[in-house]
Parts: C-alpha cells; structure tokens; sequence
C-alpha cells in the first residue's frame, strides 16, 4: 500500500517540523533582557545541541561560555564558542558524568549579576548527571527502572535523589547568579520539576514516594542510596525564571493538520497515553477496526509516551511495539495502516524512530515463519518490522516532546 505509506512518512515529518525547538527557543529570547554580567550557556538533552545553535545565532558572542551535552550522534557541527559533549542515553556513561562536572564548572564563582541561560530537553536525565553514588550502581538503577516498566516520572523521582545536579540542586550551583530556563517538554502534563528531573526547579515529589517506588518494584539498592532517597531536595529557588515551550499537544496538532491536507478527518484521541505499548496498539487497531465501514478517510491520533515491559531479549523500542502489536488486529481492514513514532528520532536503544504496519502486515510476516505473538514476547519487534520494510528511521531530529502513534482509514 504504498500511498498510505507516503501519507505516513510526509505525517511523521510534518509533526516533527512542527515540534522542532529552534522558532521556540527565539521567541523566549527576543525580548528577554539579560543582566549585565556575564551570561554563559548550559544545554542539556536530545534537543540540546538544536536549542544552543538556536540561542547562539540570536545571541551571539553575548554568550561568554557555554556547555552543550547531548545523545551520541544528535551533535551536528560547532557552535561559536560553546563546548558540545555528546554521552550515554538511556543509560548515563562516563561521558555524562564529564559533561556534566563541566557545566558544573562552568558556574562555578558567578555572581549575583550574571546568568546562566540554561536549556532542557527530554533526555536530559540520562546526558546531565553527577551522581552521589557508584556510577556503576547508578547504570544498573537505571537498568533496572527500564526492565520493571517504571514510567518516566517514576524514574526520575528516584533518580533525582542520587544526584548532584537534579531535583533544582543545579540551580543552587548557580546561586548567586540568576537562571533564565528554556524547556522543552517530553513529559505528558509538562511538569517542569520532572522533565530531565528538573535540574533548575524546585522539585514537588518526596522521598516517602521514591520508597514508595522502590518498594514497587522490588529495586535493589545499596544502603548509601536508600540513605540519600530519605535526604529531601530543594522545594523553593528564588533565582531561576523558567519558560516551557514544545509538547506532545503541539505535535498531535501537526499531525492533524498534516493529516487534513492528505484529505484525511483527524480525531484527536488523546495527548496523554501512557498504558503498555502492545496494548495501545491493539487500541489504535480496535479503533481502526470500529470505524472500518466509514466512507472517508479518517485519521486517529494519540500522542503521549508508552511503556514497555521486558520479557525477552531481542531489539526494538515502545513505538515499534505499538505499530507490530496493531498489525494483528488490523489484519485484512482494507485501507488500514497504523504508525507510531517518537519525536526524538531514535525510539529504545535502536537506529528506528518507530514502527509502521498495514492490512498486509501480519500476512507477509507469516510468510516469512514469524508469528508477532512471538515476536512480542521477545521485545523484537525491530527485526521482524525490517522483514517488512516496516521500520520508519529519521535519524536524530534534535527535538523530543514525546511520541506520536496514528491510524489510518484510507477510502
């Protein structure tokens, strides 16, 4: 079914055009008046590297100094005088924890006249760390958060405790110096104390829910970290002005507004999903299935962030699950297809940014011996969507406000 196809990909890249930081990032800065200290950069996230180059061409040799940490190969060239580091995503590595102690450095003797323009996108979790425990220990935390099927809050209620720079504590670093922040969101509600956990806002949860947490899911901790998630983090920050801007609704919008054009009626089903991946794919298909009398096109579109649970070994990420898990229930639908995709680019530890199926799908792989039942329960759906060309790859967008999933009626 090439022409749904086609309507897929020019969707996908309309919705991620439509989410990119660079034209939010200058509107937070075209009128804004810095001190007149020094103002010096710190940028953190999978839209990091995209947001600095956005304040550099705005700001210029204004900015003094500046830090720019984002995910292995999102960097995309130099930018003035601001050293770019690249590091570990999902899991920090030693490249987070040397970047980070950099932008620590960075702020280090600020006074009360200089800023800090500090930039924060999804991601920033896993890029800006410092830990207070082994960062061995810390890797297999992280581990073992996205094993269980913790949901981003989750983890970074927990993480932010182990941290010497999240939960507002890098605002504190900066004090006395003021923080102008930009964020990006990648968290469904945009909280802003848990995106990238907050480095520079007063964090609202408590240490009785990161226990609470631990005892959830049966985390393994040493007892320096049970000790620090007791230690409560900062509740108030009086030198820090924050300014959201991007999120998932911004990218539903442009999915339906792209999908409008291709003569389809967009239905926005929700901007907040977080239930498992698989069953919101047999979700999207139920829909699908629903309304495959209907005599127009239509396009259904759910935005927020899936979770997936482990149960095998094999390669793939949230949004191939969804799209492999829709292929069975849309399985001979004339005209069906679902896709889904994260914003960022690169949907779990693989080169894809999602999945796409149609009608076909399942039928082609049974072709090929592969029953996605199985598939699913290996975690592998990246191989058996590339048996079908159903892999959708973008490469790194440099923006990340959360993922977007559709299906497509195509009369």
């Amino acid at each position: 079914m090439p022409s749904l196809r086609q309507d897929a990909d020019e969707i996908i890249q309309a919705s991620i055009r439509a989410a990119m930081p660079d034209s939010a990032v200058r509107r937070a800065l075209q009128n804004h008046t810095f001190g007149p200290g020094r103002l010096v950069l710190t940028a953190a996230g999978k839209g990091g590297w995209q947001m600095a180059k956005a304040a550099y061409e705005l700001l210029g040799d204004r900015i003094q100094d500046g830090v720019v940490i984002t995910k292995y190969d999102h960097a995309k060239g130099p930018i003035g005088n601001l050293r770019i580091f690249e590091a570990g995503h999902p899991v920090p590595d030693e490249n987070s924890f040397r970047a980070t102690q950099a932008a620590i450095d960075l702020v280090a003797g600020l006074g009360p006249e200089d800023t800090v323009l500090f930039l924060l996108s999804g991601g920033g979790s896993a890029l800006f760390e410092k830990p207070l425990i082994p960062p061995e220990e810390l890797t297999g935390l992280t581990k073992q958060l996205l094993a269980c099927g913790a949901d981003i809050v989750e983890m970074n209620t927990v993480r932010k405790r182990l941290s010497a720079v999240k939960g507002g504590r890098y605002a504190e670093l900066c004090a006395p110096a003021r923080v102008f922040s930009i964020v990006l969101s990648d968290i469904i509600g945009d909280p802003l104390d848990m995106i990238a956990s907050g480095p520079a806002y007063p964090d609202g949860s408590t240490s009785r829910q990161a226990l609470g947490i631990v005892e959830k899911y049966g985390l393994t901790l040493s007892p320096l970290a049970m000790e620090l998630l007791g230690r409560e983090t900062p509740k108030a920050l009086d030198n820090v002005e924050t300014h959201i801007t991007g999120s998932v609704r911004e990218l539903c919008a442009a999915a339906a507004a792209s999908a409008q054009a291709l003569g389809y009626e967009p239905v926005v089903l929700t901007d907040c999903l977080t239930c498992e991946a698989r069953e919101a794919g047999s979700f999207l298909a139920s829909v699908a299935r629903y309304h495959g009398g209907a005599e127009r096109s239509m396009a259904f579109i759910a935005g927020g962030e899936t979770v997936v649970h482990l149960t095998g070994d094999g390669k793939g990420g949230r949004n191939q699950e969804v799209a492999l898990a829709a292929a069975q229930g849309i399985a001979g639908l004339r005209g069906a297809a679902v896709f889904s995709v994260g914003s960022d680019g690169t949907d779990g530890p693989t080169d894809a940014a999602g999945g796409y199926v149609d009608s076909t799908t399942q039928a082609r792989l049974a072709e090929q011996g592969v029953q996605i039942f199985d598939v699913l329960q290996r975690n592998d759906a990246y191989h058996a969507l590339a048996k079908v060309d159903g892999l959708v790859i973008t490469g790194g967008t440099g923006t990340n406000v959360n993922d977007v999933s559709v299906a497509l009626l195509k009369r």
